[in-house]
């Protein structure tokens, strides 16, 4: 279990927790208001069972009891979501999944506060992982800024995870953040 921390994010109230069963409902919000995102991941809007399959979803190989769920939560209200899995795809790294803002609470400095006080508290971690949808420029301009390396896109695949890929959904962009000075 994960305790609760506060980022520090001028003039306002940002609390990094894990998420309850009171947080479906917020959660629900929070991929709606980021409609953007799914239309670039994968075609379509959130649908129906996201949240839930949130909770159970993993990459192949992980081991479910290094998922790590994050909620961001700016002055009582959802902003964000952070799903993660440590010792992925490698012994030591953590593959972000999902790193979502709701677009009220992007350009405020929150992503980068969130991401560093994630950096900081991983402690030794080699390697981050993430994907971006392939020209989605607003997240692939926010992992460069945080000195991730983005390779070049690659096609959709057939399936992604446990579900198949949508027609209209593009391909992706695996992002790699080496950290010097780690093991």
């Amino acid at each position: 279990m994960v305790d609760a921390w506060m980022i520090d994010v001028p003039g306002e109230r940002v609390v990094v927790r894990e998420p309850g069963p009171a947080d479906e409902v917020p959660l629900q919000t929070l991929f709606e208001e980021c409609e953007d995102w799914f239309v670039a991941a994968t075609g379509l809007p959130s649908g129906p069972g996201d949240v839930q399959s949130l909770f159970y979803s993993l990459p192949e190989g992980a081991n479910p009891d290094d998922k790590v769920l994050l909620v961001l939560e700016r002055d009582g209200v959802v902003a964000g979501l952070v799903d993660a899995v440590r010792d992925h795809p490698e012994p030591g790294a953590v593959a972000v999944g999902l790193f979502l803002l709701a677009p009220w609470a992007r350009r405020r400095g929150l992503g980068r506060a969130l991401a560093e006080s994630l950096l900081a508290r991983a402690g030794e971690v080699p390697v981050v992982t993430a994907t971006v949808p392939a020209g989605w420029r607003s997240g692939e301009c926010f992992l460069e800024r945080l000195g991730f390396a983005l390779d070049a896109a690659a096609p959709a695949p057939a399936t992604a995870g446990d579900r198949r890929t949508g027609p209209r959904e593009g391909g992706l962009r695996r992002a790699e953040l080496r950290r010097a000075g780690t093991r």
